[in-house]
């Protein structure tokens, strides 16, 4: 080899070695931006997945009635795979029965959806306050009394017949002693179901369940209606409780409202209509993050900040390229 050959070679080596590098160097560049774009659009694919709880449902019955009037209601939300309780209402006054109710929510693990039928909306209405997983109260042609108000107080501005359908009758219990109030037998078609067989209601008075007058009377220290979103069902057929009370309490509470043309026991005589609302409930109280991400604000605003960082992230890796390069091609000799 003549000593044009040894040069040629010699001169040649650092150049293919320059080379190889800056190859590496764009290798190198390119792979950073390949983790990059992974890191940054990761969260948003993430996001996309989450997935909530479906919400437990408790459905808490009014005067002169027991939880199976929810009966129809449970086996419609049970077929649609909802955890459903329906407890015992004691029915011995607002302070105590809400203090009861609010016991059972505590055992309830999750997102609760609390429905309240009759008196036991004044009930929900004040068993949830404070409590922060009551995501969504739901009222079916209840009481929805503000603070300072009652049943019997809300029943004087907007006169029904319930008065005329009721009879006391003195009670002792443990030492203690109050007026119970029942539906007189005649009256529970007429006034409290009209839109379901006369031989349902007979067995209705045969079983009620009265309430304390107490339960009636005392008025609300509470009203979580206030600051929980709520729903209300109006029965337009509604002889215990004035439609037009009805109509006033889901106003004043901003209530997403229905009417349907039914008795006051909804529940019993409408149990679809009464299902529908409570999913309805249900499904808002559950799907916090999907409703964002329809909406278009705060899902497309992650994928927005991703992809800018996809940008940038790819900017910068080029950037650095393009310099290595340059640096390198300034030491060749």
């Amino acid at each position: 080899m003549d000593l044009t050959e040894s040069e040629n070679g010699m001169a040649a080596s650092p150049v293919l070695g320059s080379r190889r590098r800056i190859r590496r160097a764009h290798v190198m560049a390119a792979g950073c931006a390949v983790a990059m774009c992974t890191a940054l659009a990761a969260p948003v694919a993430a996001d996309v997945g989450t997935t909530t709880t479906k919400p437990t449902i408790v459905l808490v019955h009014g005067a002169f009635a027991d939880a199976s009037s929810w009966n129809g209601v449970v086996e419609r939300l049970e077929s649609r795979n909802y955890t459903v309780i329906a407890p015992a209402n004691p029915l011995r006054g607002l302070y105590s029965d809400s203090t009861y109710i609010a016991s059972v929510l505590d055992s309830v693990k999750g997102p609760i959806v609390l429905a309240g039928h009759s008196y036991g909306g004044a009930v929900i209405s004040t068993a949830a306050e404070g409590n922060p997983r009551v995501k969504s109260l739901v009222y079916v042609s209840a009481l929805m009394p503000d603070v300072g108000e009652s049943g019997m107080s809300l029943g004087a501005k907007f006169p029904s017949e319930l008065g005329t359908a009721t009879k006391s009758v003195p009670y002792r219990a443990g030492g203690v002693s109050g007026t119970d109030l029942y539906l007189k037998p005649d009256r529970i078609h007429p006034v409290f179901a009209a839109d379901l067989p006369e031989s349902t209601t007979r067995v209705m008075a045969a079983t009620q369940r009265p309430a304390a007058t107490t339960a009636l009377s005392e008025t609300a220290k509470v009203a979580a209606w206030k600051h929980i979103p709520s729903w209300f069902l109006v029965a337009k057929q509604d002889k215990a409780i004035n439609p037009d009370q009805e109509r006033f309490e889901a106003k004043r509470a901003g209530s997403h409202t229905v009417e349907i043309d039914s008795s006051h026991v909804a529940m019993v005589s409408h149990p679809d209509a009464v299902t529908d609302l409570l999913v309805q409930a249900a499904t808002a109280a559950g799907s916090a993050r999907p409703a964002l991400a329809a909406s278009g604000t705060t899902q497309d605003a992650r994928a927005e900040t991703a992809l800018t960082g996809i940008a940038v992230g790819s900017l910068i890796a080029g950037t650095g390229a393009v310099l290595l390069a340059r640096r390198m091609r300034r030491s060749r000799p």
